[in-house]
């Protein structure tokens, strides 16, 4: 003998009464008064068949374990969540991107990096969480504050010609005096391997011609980070 489920209840955005929409309650009451989850939903803008646009948003900070998890989601892994595709994929990373370059402008002051504790304030948080090794760049001035901080390459870091000019081509064109790179280990263990060492080596030795000095080369692990410069790998 079988019994039948009852459908699950779901209350859609649309079934809201108006001054309870994230829409309209943003316009009211400001963005600050919504939680991450309806900021998410005006974003995303309609859901699915099986989930309303709140409750895709809900689960998507759910099981990428808060806003921060979810800014380091790629895209591919963004497009493959249910209910999201290419589209609401591109919405949800242009509105991390923006936040994180507010972040280096405007009159707060920039960060300044005098220790490879510095750079893994900067870094780790999100970076120790991607699923995809990611190659990044801090460029800096002549005091050591922050230029920018970029995303170069996703994949294996390698010590292949066109991507040592790809790390200048950007440190040239904010006028930096100095850089540092870091990179994560998905598997946990941010132990140098050989191909990093080369990679950091190929680095400083560019970096020598050009005048741009390179004060770093972290790998980040699960909790853990390996600063190339303390323990001399690459570095003369």
């Amino acid at each position: 003998m079988t019994t039948d489920e009852p459908p699950p209840y779901r209350v859609r955005v649309a079934e809201l009464p108006d001054g309870e929409r994230p829409r309209e309650r943003l316009l009211r009451l400001g963005p600050s008064a919504l939680t991450a989850s309806e900021l998410l939903a005006i974003l995303l803008r309609t859901g699915t068949v099986r989930e309303g646009v709140l409750e895709l948003a809900a689960r998507l900070v759910r099981v990428h374990g808060g806003l921060r998890g979810l800014a380091a989601a790629d895209l591919v892994m963004l497009s493959g969540e249910h209910g999201v595709g290419a589209a609401k994929a591109t919405t949800i990373a242009a509105a991390f991107e923006l936040g994180r370059r507010v972040a280096l402008e405007g009159d707060v002051p920039r960060p300044t990096v005098t220790s490879p504790a510095d750079i893994a304030r900067l870094l780790q948080p999100e970076m120790e969480l991607l699923a995809q090794e990611e190659l990044r760049l801090l460029t800096l001035d002549t005091k050591h504050q922050l230029l920018s901080a970029t995303m170069l390459y996703r994949g294996s870091v390698s010590s292949a010609p066109a991507r040592i000019a790809e790390v200048f081509r950007e440190a040239v064109r904010r006028n930096a005096s100095a850089i540092a790179v870091a990179h994560n280990h998905p598997s946990g263990d941010p132990s140098p391997s050989a191909d990093d060492i080369a990679f950091t080596q190929a680095v400083v030795e560019a970096g020598a011609l050009l005048e741009i000095r390179v004060l770093d080369h972290l790998v980040f692990g699960h909790g853990r980070y390996v600063s190339m410069r303390e323990r001399r790998l690459g570095f003369a």
